[in-house]
């Protein structure tokens, strides 16, 4: 008998992502393939993206199928991020290209395909890494805070999708990890620039700088930020001290934001994913009783999410 697994497939705007989850919960494929960015750029066009991803898609059909002949596996759904949240008008182009692949598999299979949102196969995957997957049928918070996101998220069982996030609070204006990026490729690093600028900071051992913060209860502005880092560029020229002014001020602004998840909400557990959460110096911040961290690998874009998700759409149709 062949071992039933289930299928996860991302597009985001820079990562081509596949997983598989086993019948019992486990991922045993997690293959991502990050887009490329032209040196100097910060950042890419849907269209770009989309292209890419056609590209990397022979690559991901690979991997899979190597996967599921070691596994001996058949898969029994297939899932898909088909959406930036759940919120009406959420969309985002590069999603289309995974979609039709799901759509395409799904269907040439006779399996069934479920939709997700992108935002919550994040905070899916961030359960596991946790090993707090049982959260899927409470109430909690989370934060999502990548890139494209610097969300406070409020999430709720649901009968259709498993778990339900709706945003209640965040950036204003840009989001921390175009901060991050946006300070990185002034200075010359390369896009993405999260790494580079934490290994940066953890170097710097000169005169503290004091944080920019603008908090109001659930809600930030981060654009400051950036002023404020390519002014200090110019006036002292020390990467080091620039990647440690912009990630304390994110550190600081995310533990203003998780007072203010206390404020309204009381005593609730609070969720950490997306790629700018796998900064160290963050999380020693924001660690503590009932509070869960995605580890590095299911922190950035992926598709794990999205595949337990489907295993258990499909486990609660049966």
């Amino acid at each position: 008998m062949k071992n039933k697994l289930f299928l996860g497939i991302d597009t985001s705007n820079y990562t081509t992502s596949v997983a598989l989850a086993d019948e019992y919960g486990e991922i045993v494929l997690n293959y991502k393939k990050l887009l490329e960015v032209k040196a100097g750029e910060r950042g890419l066009r849907q269209s770009d993206a989309v292209f890419q991803h056609i590209k990397n898609a022979s690559d991901a059909a690979e991997a899979l199928k190597d996967r599921l002949c070691e596994l001996d596996g058949e898969i029994c759904a297939v899932g898909v991020s088909a959406s930036p949240t759940y919120q009406k008008g959420s969309y985002m182009p590069c999603f289309m290209s995974g979609l039709a692949e799901a759509q395409m598999i799904a269907s040439a299979m006779s399996v069934p395909l479920y939709r997700f949102s992108h935002q919550a196969g994040h905070i899916m995957a961030a359960l596991y890494s946790a090993g707090v997957t049982m959260l899927a049928g409470e109430k909690f918070a989370a934060f999502h805070v990548s890139g494209g996101t610097t969300d406070i998220i409020e999430v709720s069982p649901d009968n259709e999708r498993i778990i339900y996030p709706v945003t209640v609070g965040g950036s204003l204006d840009i989001n921390a990890g175009q901060a991050i990026d946006r300070a990185g490729v002034m200075m010359g690093l390369s896009f993405p620039a999260g790494k580079e600028m934490e290994m940066l900071a953890e170097k710097y051992n000169g005169k503290a700088i004091r944080p920019l913060c603008s908090v109001h209860g659930l809600s930030c502005n981060l654009s400051g930020l950036e002023n404020k880092a390519e002014k200090l560029y110019l006036e002292t020229a020390s990467k080091e001290a620039v990647a440690s002014f912009v990630l304390t001020s994110i550190r600081d602004t995310l533990s203003e934001m998780l007072s203010g998840i206390y404020e309204k909400y009381g005593d609730i557990p609070v969720v950490f994913a997306g790629g700018v959460i796998s900064c160290k110096m963050l999380r020693a911040e924001l660690s503590g009783t009932d509070r869960y961290f995605a580890e590095p690998q299911y922190a950035s874009d992926n598709a794990c999410g999205t595949a337990l998700l489907t295993r258990m759409k499909h486990i609660s149709e049966k």
